[in-house]
């Protein structure tokens, strides 16, 4: 059965690879933090001028966007949805996800929208397309 979706559990791997590397991206930017390293808390002053926030922010924001999306993936794993328009999906998600990471750590800017934006909202509305479609699938 999983076969038929290899290319999308890869997608689904590099997701969650993205993710990993966040996680250390952030936890080094917030132990090098001026004015001492308290586990957990990161400085309410910061602002996106500051690494340590853009890098906090970046690793929440893929939390958030990523629990829908890898819900959807395994429910559409699940039910036989098919597994090249899933490919599409999982990979064209991945892809934004990563230029969004990118991006985020790049422009220190508190305009919004910003290039970045572009690129949440690509990742945004696959996760969308994934869901009503699935739902469809789901309901014929």
């Amino acid at each position: 059965m999983f076969e038929a979706y290899q290319s999308s559990l890869m997608g689904l791997w590099i997701i969650m690879a993205t993710i990993i590397i966040q996680t250390m991206v952030a936890i080094r930017a917030h132990r090098r933090q001026k004015g001492g390293y308290r586990p957990g808390i990161v400085d309410p002053s910061l602002g996106h001028s500051s690494f340590v926030f853009r890098s906090h922010r970046t690793f929440q924001n893929s939390i958030e966007n990523a629990v829908p999306m890898l819900g959807m993936i395994f429910i559409a794993i699940i039910s036989g949805y098919g597994a090249f328009k899933l490919s599409i999906v999982v990979w064209m998600y991945a892809i934004a996800r990563i230029i969004h990471m990118i991006l985020y750590y790049k422009i220190a800017t508190e305009k919004n929208p910003s290039p970045r934006s572009i690129f949440w909202a690509i990742g945004f509305l696959t996760n969308l397309y994934l869901m009503v479609d699935l739902g469809i699938f789901l309901v014929l």
